[in-house]
């Protein structure tokens, strides 16, 4: 019953849209503890306190649901058609991580697994219980992918497989049915560092370290408050997130484009102009990105990074822009205006 019923399970999550289907035990990441405690012991979280106060069952599933007898992890495609890193070279437009180019995936995904987990129950015939995850909760879900064997956690920390690459979604549905559990991926990563080399910002303290605190994705999207002056050129037009380091990964050459049109880059969102950004009021910016994840960090820390953007343009076109925004109510956006002007040469303190 138990391989009939996974078989079954895979070919339902392939018919639903996911890419892969593994599963393993809830007690399968004895290593986590320890990694977690060391990487909140040198503060490399930062302002994510949630990770500390929530670490006993981040670290822990069996903790966070001691019924539970299998996790589900599912893996969904948001691979990109282009390369990411090419907006770069375009220091006037906004570089948006992939990811959140259109529709915010937590909802996406989500749907996918309550799905998956009705026909579970439907299914099973035993009436299961079941939960659903995706990224919002504290699950460690790259850990758990990887003792499932959807992939293994790069050099770079993420996960990456040899089929889908860097690009992919992670979701995950706890539940007290037994089944049979797969084997844990192995690292394939070997000499490779191109994700170390290659990150703005020096992120990586060490292979499989990374200090959130100067992570460019950490930075533009969850830290509050102005960003520490000597990394702000680092970001470049980086507005939103940070895609390097998966960018270069070799596994890509067996990525694909994303099937879900859901994940499709808006056109206003491939390669958005600076100066338009930058002129959004809250109530522009909520209209503009309803429906995305970028809606979440608000108005204010979203025109703080892109006037960041504006001062690394090196183009004084944006100076009258930079201008307006210094008496903005907001203190972290004036500040960041005021170093932007500075940058671009049109106000000396």
């Amino acid at each position: 019953m138990g391989h009939d019923l996974k078989n079954r399970l895979i070919a339902q999550a392939a018919e639903l849209g996911f890419d892969a289907c593994r599963i393993c035990r809830p007690g399968d990441i004895p290593e986590v503890p320890e990694r977690l405690a060391a990487f909140l012991g040198a503060g490399f979280h930062g302002q994510m306190s949630w990770l500390a106060e929530r670490s006993h069952w981040r670290a822990d599933p069996e903790t966070l649901w001691p019924e539970a007898r299998s996790v589900i992890m599912l893996a969904e495609n948001y691979g990109p058609d282009h390369d990411p890193l090419d907006i770069l070279d375009r220091p006037d437009r906004g570089a948006v991580s992939v990811y959140a180019r259109n529709r915010d995936y937590h909802d996406v995904v989500k749907k996918r697994l309550k799905r998956l987990a009705r026909w579970l129950i439907a299914e099973a015939g035993t009436e299961p219980e079941v939960k659903v995850f995706v990224d919002t909760a504290p699950v460690a879900e790259k850990p758990l992918g990887h003792a499932a064997g959807l992939g293994w956690q790069g050099k770079h920390t993420n996960l990456v497989s040899r089929d889908l690459g860097s690009w992919f979604f992670i979701g995950s549905v706890f539940t007290t049915l037994d089944l049979p559990p797969d084997e844990a991926e192995t690292d394939h990563c070997g000499s490779c560092r191109r994700c170390l080399d290659i990150c703005p910002t020096d992120a990586f303290p060490a292979p499989y370290q990374l200090d959130a605190r100067r992570c460019i994705s950490y930075l533009t999207i969850e830290h509050d408050g102005p960003v520490d002056p000597d990394l702000r050129p680092a970001l470049g037009n980086r507005i939103y997130g940070c895609d390097d380091c998966l960018a270069v990964c070799p596994w890509n050459k067996f990525a694909q484009t994303a099937q879900e049109a859901r994940y499709h880059a808006r056109e206003d969102l491939a390669a958005p102009h600076l100066a338009e950004l930058a002129a959004l009021d809250d109530a522009a910016f909520r209209r503009k990105f309803s429906g995305s994840p970028i809606k979440r960090i608000g108005r204010n820390r979203f025109v703080r990074n892109v006037l960041y953007a504006i001062g690394n343009s090196a183009d004084p076109m944006f100076a009258d822009i930079a201008g307006r925004l210094r008496t903005d109510p907001d203190p972290t956006v004036a500040e960041a205006a005021e170093w932007a002007l500075r940058r671009l040469g049109g106000h000396k303190t």
